[in-house]
């Protein structure tokens, strides 16, 4: 693929990152392979996981190309951004395309990544996963790298005013790579998961604990935060869904009929 936004926008946000003064503790990025197609599966607890996401690639040399949601790619300025970095735009309501494109992608020798839980935790835990990342791996035949995040929630989020103070730490975790068949998506979801939680305990657990003291908004409950329970997190969701729906149908209501 043809990348010339793509590596100055990585100039740019590790300038960012600096002027920000963050630390980064990466581990086991050695199983980013170097080349041919892979998936990256990534945890989701802030709205800028799909910039740090990829570093997760950066000692391998590799682009991963994100699925994002298609509210993104319908900024004015987003979009075309998200496009000419060939990032992979995913249509809720109609999900084959974004599925097929992704596993032209992986079969094309190229980096992807996704979000299983497909929307942010307001927990800060795993939730429930879709089984689309075990199944896009398994029809294109590739290696899927568990990968989570811990520190990105801190800055930008739902429910939390942004905080770009200075001298966080992001902590990004990647694991063994698995290797769906897609015989049961579902157990190798289940799989997924389970790995993926233990990685996220241990990354919560090495975290440097001047930074998470207990009672902290951005701390899972289990872990002495105050962040809200994954079972409050989810009715949250669901109010969060309710409201969307209805302000979709006030807007629908208010539209001219044709005639």
């Amino acid at each position: 693929m043809l990348d010339l936004t793509y590596p100055p926008i990585i100039v740019a946000a590790k300038t960012g990152f600096r002027l920000l003064g963050q630390r980064f503790v990466m581990t086991g990025t050695e199983h980013v392979p170097r080349t041919g197609g892979v998936l990256l599966a990534c945890n989701h607890i802030g709205y800028a996981d799909f910039v740090y996401g990829g570093l997760a690639a950066h000692p391998a040399k590799r682009l991963v190309r994100f699925m994002a949601k298609r509210e993104i790619f319908d900024h004015a300025v987003g979009g075309p951004v998200m496009r000419s970095m060939h990032h992979i735009e995913v249509d809720r309501g109609e999900g084959l395309a974004s599925y097929q494109r992704a596993v032209d992608y992986l079969r094309a020798g190229e980096a992807v990544g996704i979000f299983p839980e497909a929307t942010i935790s307001r927990s800060f835990e795993l939730k429930e996963f879709k089984t689309g990342a075990v199944r896009i791996a398994a029809e294109a035949g590739v290696p899927v790298l568990p990968v989570v995040l811990w520190g990105t929630q801190r800055m930008l989020t739902k429910d939390h005013p942004k905080d770009l103070s200075r001298g966080k730490t992001i902590a990004i975790t990647v694991g063994e790579p698995l290797h769906p068949t897609g015989a049961d998506p579902v157990a190798e979801t289940a799989e997924l998961r389970t790995v993926m939680s233990r990685l996220l305990d241990d990354t919560i657990a090495a975290y440097p604990a001047a930074e998470q003291p207990p009672g902290s908004w951005w701390l899972p409950a289990r872990f002495g935060g105050s962040a809200p329970t994954p079972e409050e997190a989810a009715r949250l969701d669901a109010e969060e869904k309710r409201r969307r729906a209805d302000r979709k149908a006030a807007k629908a209501a208010t539209r001219p009929t044709q005639g």
